[in-house]
């Protein structure tokens, strides 16, 4: 056995630092604000569907696609943004949003191929791309004055390059909390045209954008539908995450391109979960905005507490994330930073720079989440006070 018998392509994704940070947590007994999952249930009748589905027998493989009530809620959820799909044939039902991204570049790009990414990215992207065997090309979000990261639109035309096959596009942004602005998505969508390259959109955050701001998704600029694959899922909007129920959208071809990849990566999953998803879709939406509200509020509690203890809190727009700088306090390195915040304050985080090819440029910024009970974050809060 060779001594490193994992491929080349893959040896930088032997961990994640959602991992390291969590085992880390745990052991040391701090609060966990680095991974990027709610404490609380998601709404109480959707989980009594789940509970229905599994004592009634949902529990053996569901249909490839995905089960048919779960498809047509989510073409009827997509219809709201003015973007029509064939429930039959349009919509792919994938085992969360990772795996549909993970599907869509290994049925779409390869050898020589170039996909972009706007970093900082979401870790699973680097890795899809490299399993993909395609090279990833990043063009870096730019901080404005008032603290959100936009997008730079020039920066990307110039990024393109006769083997570009597609871009992939986060928004609302994990980990920066940005909302793509109208004028950066047509932006997008216009390098997408000129160049005839795909768009692979992760929305996975499509309900949690606060301030009265609205999702717009690429697919419904125009001359993007016949391009583009929407991929969202359940777990954000409805509390859980831990379900994985996920799912592709677009163009008949391109998803069943995608289908024949994910097929022969989990076949199928979630049986009696996709019912009760379904269900969510359709009777829910009450329960998604009061869910907003809380965590536009709870972005508020916890950006206040950041700023009280000496951070520099970054404008949060969207997602369960806040950013912070740690100049401010006297540090100067997020990794080595996070990695002693739990035993120095009791506090888990992580870092931006482990999202990026150029850490040198994010290196002053850590990633806070908020979607966390009050008491929790308040808790965290007075732990960080030990920092000044």
């Amino acid at each position: 056995m060779p001594p490193h018998p994992l491929v080349p392509r893959l040896r930088p994704f032997t961990s994640t630092i959602f991992a390291e940070m969590t085992a880390l947590a745990a052991r040391t007994g701090a609060v966990n604000l680095g991974q990027g999952f709610p404490d609380t249930d998601g709404p109480p009748a959707m989980l009594a569907a789940a509970q229905e589905a599994i004592g009634s027998g949902v529990n053996q493989y569901p249909p490839g696609p995905g089960r048919p009530e779960l498809r047509a809620a989510i073409a009827e959820s997509r219809a709201r943004y003015g973007t029509v799909y064939d429930p039959d044939g349009e919509i792919l039902v994938t085992v969360g949003a990772t795996e549909a991204i993970a599907a869509a570049l290994l049925s779409l790009v390869q050898a020589g191929d170039e996909v972009i990414l706007f970093e900082p990215y979401y870790d699973s992207y680097a890795a899809s791309v490299a399993l993909a065997g395609a090279t990833r090309v990043v063009v870096p979000l730019v901080e404005e004055e008032s603290g959100r990261f936009g997008v730079p639109v020039e920066a990307l035309r110039a990024a393109v390059t006769p083997r570009t096959k597609a871009v992939l596009v986060n928004t609302p942004h994990n980990p920066t909390g940005s909302v793509f602005t109208a004028a950066e998505l047509a932006g997008i969508a216009a390098v997408c045209r000129d160049h005839d390259l795909l768009a692979i959109t992760d929305e996975v955050y499509e309900d949690l954008l606060f301030d009265g701001r609205t999702h717009t998704p690429l697919a419904s600029l125009p001359g993007m539908r016949e391009r583009t694959l929407t991929i969202s899922s359940a777990g954000k909007s409805f509390n859980c995450t831990g379900w994985k129920i996920g799912w592709v959208c677009g163009p008949a071809g391109l998803v069943s391109a995608v289908r024949a990849a994910k097929q022969f990566m989990t076949f199928v999953g979630g049986a009696p979960f996709q019912p009760a998803v379904a269900y969510a879709l359709g009777h829910e939406s009450a329960w998604v905005a009061s869910t907003r509200d809380a965590l536009a509020d709870k972005r508020n509690r916890l950006s206040a507490g950041l700023a009280a203890a000496g951070f520099g809190v970054r404008q949060a727009e969207g997602t369960y994330f806040v950013c912070a700088d740690i100049r401010p306090l006297g540090y100067s390195d997020g990794v080595d930073f996070c990695y002693a915040l739990p035993e120095r304050a009791g506090v888990a985080a992580v870092p931006l720079q482990v999202f990026t090819d150029s850490p040198e440029q994010w290196k002053h910024l850590v990633r806070f989440a908020f979607c966390k009970r009050d008491e929790v974050l308040d808790e965290a809060v007075e732990r960080l006070g030990r920092l000044r």
